[in-house]
């Protein structure tokens, strides 16, 4: 019930025009309270229904009904100063650097797609096996069809524009969903949030109403809102599944070319030799996207050159006719002459567009444009004259379609090609995993995934990451998969399983994007949905039905990797909502007065925390644990907002808690899912106090500027009395004076159980207001400076949960085995922080969920 209160005024607040005037019961003799968070508590709120707090109530004291002025949240207040948006790290790039970059694009994008004639036809036929020449031209036409359609028309020409300001992904457009409606299942939006100037928020018109339907139902639906999200899960689970698949199946193919070459090689040695590829492979990760991208780079350049160069040689030597296979009433008869084995091979011929999602989840790398010229330039047109070429070569050879590829090398290139393909099909399997690096930094950031420790290979590309964790995790399920798959056939099967589920989750989260913030055609949307899920769909009936054989393995992975995520994202949840319905009463804080209850030792305690609202359930803990607490306590939150980076100027919001002499603050450090916290603990304590002295002062202009404003209407009383804001949903509620107003004397104590007559502001006289005003900012700052030089300590809670005892069995199992045993073997706050021990003092708190 409390939660569920608190989620109301939330929504109240957000949904509020901030500049709108209301009418509300004013006390004429109501104190001023410095602090916004206090209108989140359940006690206080209970009495400020009545317009009141229960001292106030005590005094009996006369109302009258005043119409209030405009009202901004101090974070607002903060928020508002935007520097402009964020630019891509791409723009005004010189000549040779764009070069250089479409060389990496090269290297990390097009590799899996760009490996795919090694294995298609080969996987194709051993479906649905030769018969005459209008077979093979119908799988080439099937073939270029499903490259046209599936890379082409919908990643190229569509999906790749639906990223977030260069971010690519499922966890990207899950984010950009969020920005334009609140289906995240964690309540900590804060309004302030949408003023981030790189948030870039299109306002849905007021003439699509088909928009503003569509973003009510989502915002008020709990179950659209866990569907959606467990969408984005499994497409990312399938993500994570198709960074095991596409190394054992680009590498086991390019290494099995050596059979063609010499006779006595066997399956086995096959194998061997894949693994001793697979361990290298993942050995050079470390070295980061742009080191490695731009050393292969001109080596895939070569691979798709030969590719090219293959298929005009086999066109001119064998049979030219092929190119009828553009003419797609060929597919037709295709499935008329084989009818079933046709349709088990179109999970052979979904192959030729692995690699289609790597485009978009490696975006973050590289630019839009780079990799749409890229495609449409130099590979499709290869990939198109590969595909003919071998289609040609089948044309006389129907008994080589086993090894279609390297059957049709020219004898005198034989080795020089392999040696190549080798090296593309390395290539080719970075493509998924630093796709993969990608949305597991992104599903952490929004809370879907346990953290873990990220590298970042690149000072001038924050997005090129690298995961020790997953890199090597990934290796481990390869190398089950190859030893205990070493069927091209069977491995291909589980290929197609990962790659459908990905697009198909892709496609149905592009919809929500053109439906929610494009706010194109409906007409133009649904036939992209149907035509495309449709698609999609008819492969994935031919995948499945062969599961039996093998590929069961990959589907059974991603459901573990989708559990791993739904429970983290859980029990996470759970854990937030017990922390805001535990918080500490305002009340609490002024029966204990500005000393806490303890004595106040100097320096300056950084208390984190998960909340954005309130006061955390551990500082209680601290207060009760410790003999002394610091002089100067700063509530920091680490917030990671659905954007992918956040200006350094912009990164955090102050908000004062308590009194002024209670020296307690809240700051929200705000991160992208994107940016990169490289800094040190010292420089993010200069930073931290840098920006509270930047709101000290704007606090003291601001109360300037009111003492400026009293004098001038002569209405003192009534700007000095705090108000109570009635929100639409009939919830009312109380806030202070904006920027918060001045104390008798700030550096007395205030007692214990104080009274509402101490706590009353006392009006300074108009001449000397001004003097008052610099002098208290002095000391203030002054205190701060004394306070920063005593030292800074880190004040960490371990906020564990268990399951209650009359929770269900299954809730037990997971909160108490399953997400405990995620949070014990996750990397811990301090890692994160790079907080030396000497400064780290630590309380455990566990709640009963």
């Amino acid at each position: 019930m409390a939660e569920e209160e608190g989620s109301d005024i939330n929504g109240g607040q957000a949904s509020m025009d901030s500049t709108e005037s209301r009418w509300v019961f004013q006390d004429e003799d109501d104190s001023e309270i410095e602090d916004d968070d206090e209108d989140d508590d359940l006690s206080h709120r209970s009495t400020a229904v009545a317009g009141l707090d229960s001292e106030d109530e005590e005094d009996n004291a006369a109302q009258r009904l005043i119409r209030t002025g405009p009202r901004l949240d101090s974070f607002d207040v903060e928020a508002l100063e935007v520097p402009g948006a964020h630019r891509s790290d791409y723009e005004d790039f010189s000549l040779g650097k764009k070069i250089t970059l479409a060389f990496q694009t090269l290297g990390v994008v097009f590799g899996d797609v760009g490996t795919s004639p090694l294995y298609t036809f080969s996987v194709m036929f051993s479906k649905a096996p030769i018969n005459g020449n209008e077979d093979v031209i119908g799988a080439l036409s099937l073939v270029l069809y499903t490259l046209i359609l599936i890379p082409l028309v919908k990643y190229v020409l569509v999906v790749l524009w639906a990223n977030d300001d260069g971010e690519g992904g499922t966890f990207a457009l899950y984010s950009l969903i969020c920005r334009h409606a609140k289906v995240s299942l964690l309540p900590n939006q804060l309004p302030s949030d949408a003023r981030i100037s790189s948030f870039r928020l299109k306002v849905p018109s007021a003439e699509l109403e088909r928009s503003l339907k569509l973003k009510e139902r989502l915002e008020n639906s709990l179950v659209l809102k866990r569907l959606l999200l467990m969408l984005v899960l499994a497409g990312t689970s399938m993500v994570i599944a198709d960074a095991v698949v596409t190394p054992a199946m680009s590498v086991t193919s390019a290494v099995s070319g050596i059979k063609v070459g010499v006779d006595a090689i066997e399956q086995d040695e096959v194998v061997i030799i894949s693994v001793a590829f697979l361990v290298i492979l993942f050995s050079i990760q470390k070295f980061g996207t742009s080191k490695v991208g731009l050393a292969i780079g001109p080596a895939l350049f070569i691979w798709f050159c030969s590719l090219a160069s293959i298929g005009i040689y086999n066109l001119v030597k064998y049979d030219s006719s092929v190119l009828r296979a553009f003419n797609p009433v060929h597919i037709y008869y295709f499935f008329k002459r084989n009818s079933t084995k046709a349709w088990y091979s179109l999970g052979g011929c979904l192959l030729c567009a692995t690699g289609s999602e790597a485009m978009f989840a490696d975006l973050c790398y590289f630019s839009v444009r780079s990799v749409q010229l890229t495609f449409v330039f130099l590979v499709l047109p290869c990939l198109l004259l590969g595909y003919l070429g071998q289609a040609a070569y089948l044309m006389d050879n129907h008994a080589d379609a086993e090894q279609a590829f390297f059957s049709s090398i020219p004898s005198g290139a034989f080795w020089l090609v392999l040696f190549i393909a080798n090296i593309a099909a390395l290539i080719a399997s970075r493509a998924m995993t630093t796709a993969t690096f990608s949305c597991i930094k992104q599903s952490t950031a929004l809370g879907c995934f346990p953290r873990l420790k990220i590298v970042h290979t690149s000072r001038k590309f924050m997005g090129q990451i690298y995961i020790p964790v997953i890199n090597w995790f990934l290796l481990a399920v390869c190398l089950v998969l190859v030893c205990s798959i070493s069927s091209i056939d069977e491995i291909g099967n589980a290929y197609g399983i990962a790659e459908l589920g990905i697009m198909m989750m892709t496609t149905i989260l592009v919809t929500l994007v053109m439906l929610l913030i494009w706010q194109i055609n409906i007409v133009i949307v649904l036939s992209f949905l149907v035509f495309f899920l449709g698609l999609e769909l008819t492969f994935f009936s031919s995948v499945l039905w062969s599961v039996t054989d093998g590929s069961w393995i990959i589907l059974v992975f991603s459901v573990i990797m989708f559990l791993i995520m739904y429970i983290w994202n859980y029990g996470s949840k759970l854990k937030y909502e017990t922390e805001v319905k535990q918080k500490l009463s305002m009340d609490l804080m002024r029966e204990l007065g500005c000393n806490l209850g303890t004595i106040r030792a100097p320096g300056i305690g950084l208390l984190y925390n998960e909340l954005v609202r309130g006061i955390p359930a551990i500082f209680g803990h601290f207060l009760t644990t410790l003999p002394a607490i610091h002089s100067m306590i700063i509530f920091v939150c680490i917030k990671y907002v659905p954007v992918p980076v956040v200006p350094q100027s912009e990164r955090f919001l102050f908000r004062r808690v308590c009194p002024k002499s209670y020296h307690i603050f809240r700051c929200i450090a705000r991160y992208g899912y994107k940016d990169v916290r490289k800094e040190n603990h010292q420089t993010f304590e200069q930073l931290l106090i840098e920006s509270l002295e930047k709101f000290i002062r704007r606090e003291a202009q601001e109360r300037s500027l009111e003492s400026d404003g009293d004098d001038d209407t002569g209405s003192e009383d009534e700007s000095s009395c705090s108000r109570v804001l009635i929100a639409p949903n009939g919830s009312v509620y109380s806030l202070g004076v904006p920027l918060l107003a001045e104390f008798k004397d700030t550096s007395k104590p205030i007692l214990e159980a104080s009274s509402s007559e101490e706590l009353r502001p006392v009006t300074p006289p108009a001449e000397p207001a001004m003097p008052d005003t610099e002098q208290s900012l002095d000391r203030e700052l002054s205190f701060i400076h004394k306070a920063k030089e005593s030292g800074v300590v880190y004040l960490l809670g371990h906020g564990d949960i268990r399951a209650r005892k009359d929770s269900w069995f299954i809730k037990k199992l997971v909160i108490n085995y399953f997400y405990a045993f995620l949070r014990k073997n996750c990397r811990r706050g301090t890692a994160n922080l790079s907080v030396p021990h000497s400064q780290l003092m630590q309380v455990g708190m566990t709640y009963m969920v």
